[in-house]
């Protein structure tokens, strides 16, 4: 006759499988159906798929403003999707003119100094928002403006892409000490 000296270790390993010991609440709950579905404390892991998400999106930001002020055209190319749109001061336009912009100089994206970062996830879409300072230099003029920049992300095949960049230009004084002002 064969003793189970293992089986209360094993009660014990599916116990705590079913059980989230932080939340003392089942993994997953049985319907009538013997269907699946989820319970709060699956949430949990949901949140951290989405906060590890959030910051993939301002790390991505943050790499893209870089970009910007290099004039990275083909990290940008990447980035951007081929139906983005670009919504500045002067115009509305697409992905090839915004390219084309950056690799001239026409825009040059010298700095982006951030003061804050808010990001949204819907699924497989972000939306991010950025108040900062922007050092440009527009044809041959060099300015500063206050912008909540808007940021429109979406996943396909695996990989972030750029739908929607939109500067909205801030009623409040420039944040940013320039070299020379007090």
């Amino acid at each position: 006759m064969k003793t189970y000296k293992q089986l209360p270790y094993l009660l014990f390993c599916l116990i705590a499988f079913a059980f989230n010991l932080n939340a003392q609440e089942p993994l997953f709950a049985f319907n009538e159906a013997m269907t699946i579905n989820q319970s709060p404390a699956t949430n949990h892991w949901q949140d951290i798929l989405i906060a590890d998400s959030e910051q993939e999106i301002k790390d991505l930001s943050k790499k893209k403003w870089d970009w910007m002020a290099n004039k990275n055209v083909d990290s940008l190319s990447v980035l951007f999707d081929d139906k983005s749109n670009f919504v500045h001061m002067g115009g509305t336009w697409g992905k090839g003119r915004e390219i084309d912009i950056i690799k001239s100089g026409f825009i040059w994206y010298k700095k982006a100094e951030v003061y804050s970062v808010a990001v949204k996830m819907f699924g497989d879409m972000a939306i991010l928002l950025n108040e900062i300072d922007l050092i440009a230099v527009v044809g041959s003029n060099e300015v500063v403006n206050p912008f909540m920049v808007t940021e429109v992300y979406f996943k396909e095949n695996g990989r972030w892409k750029m739908g929607q960049l939109t500067f909205s230009h801030l009623s409040r004084p420039v944040k940013l000490k320039i070299d020379g002002q007090k």
